[in-house]
């Protein structure tokens, strides 16, 4: 064979495939041949147009197989952002659950806090209620001191003072707890 021909078998060696695809890409371009010999073979100008027509379609195979590997890298890319934007959703979720639930036990401890307080005011009113009416008694002047201790029992007299004395420490001891109370409470939010 000369040098400026070449056979199908010698191109498809050279371009790394095999016959079948020189054929088709012969015939289908109807790219001119020649046979010596029972062989077919290629002129110059011939191999040049095949050589041309199956680096296009090598480029174009491997664009497509690059496209397509970049479609996949952005699909995987696109998954994998839904899928930390649903993890990262989850954990606000359960964080504000949390923050619910702490508002709610918050809300339920200021109830209690203004229901004892009220408690204790009113529980004040009636000892105060309790004070005046024993002061309305009154203690008698030194003069029908003597002249009601001699007609009322010392005991009956007694017994009053202790209960005004104990009236007065329950008032004392009212406005202490409230106090504490409210120290609580005013500490409770700092």
């Amino acid at each position: 064979m000369s040098k400026n021909v070449k056979t199908i078998k010698e191109l498809a060696d050279e371009l790394g495939t095999n016959k079948t695809r020189i054929s088709r890409i012969i015939n289908k371009n109807s790219i001119p041949t020649q046979k010596i010999k029972n062989k077919i073979v290629l002129e110059d100008n011939s191999v040049s147009l095949i050589r041309q027509y199956f680096k296009n379609e090598t480029q174009q195979q491997n664009e497509t197989q690059q496209q397509n590997e970049t479609q996949q890298q952005n699909e995987t890319q696109q998954q994998n952002e839904t899928q930390q934007q649903n993890e990262t959703v989850s954990i606000l979720r359960t964080e504000l659950d949390k923050a619910h639930s702490h508002i709610e036990k918050l809300s339920n401890l200021l109830d209690q806090q203004q229901r004892l307080a009220l408690q204790d005011k009113k529980l004040l009113e009636e000892y105060k209620a309790e004070i005046n009416d024993l002061k309305a008694l009154k203690m008698p002047s030194q003069d029908t001191k003597e002249e009601q201790a001699n007609s009322q029992p010392q005991e009956e007299l007694e017994t009053l003072k202790e209960q005004i004395r104990a009236l007065n420490d329950k008032i004392k001891g009212q406005e202490q707890l409230n106090n504490q109370v409210s120290k609580k409470w005013y500490q409770f939010w700092k």
